[in-house]
């Protein structure tokens, strides 16, 4: 769970570290604090936003389920091979 809530925190300030190593490398006088302080960052955090968002819907959406009547069964052994998971 900790690693999903990590990939996301990441993506959402992935545009925001795109902004700052452009500025960064276009820039050759220029402090972090400046930086940030001249920031367009409601474009920003809106950037990070979708891209968190589209990353959820695409998983969601391709990721496999069942319905609610289906039982899981989890993968196991079986003459010294692993069957996979299944729902039934």
């Amino acid at each position: 769970m900790i690693r999903i809530v990590i990939e996301n925190i990441l993506l959402f300030l992935l545009p925001t570290a795109m902004y700052v190593a452009y500025v960064l490398l276009t820039r050759r006088t220029t402090s972090a604090g400046m930086i940030i302080n001249d920031a367009p960052l409601l474009w920003l955090f809106a950037a990070g936003a979708v891209i968190v968002a589209a990353t959820l819907v695409y998983y969601g959406t391709t990721t496999p389920g069942g319905r609610p009547d289906q039982t899981y069964t989890p993968p196991r052994m079986k003459d010294g091979r692993i069957e996979p998971g299944q729902l039934k």
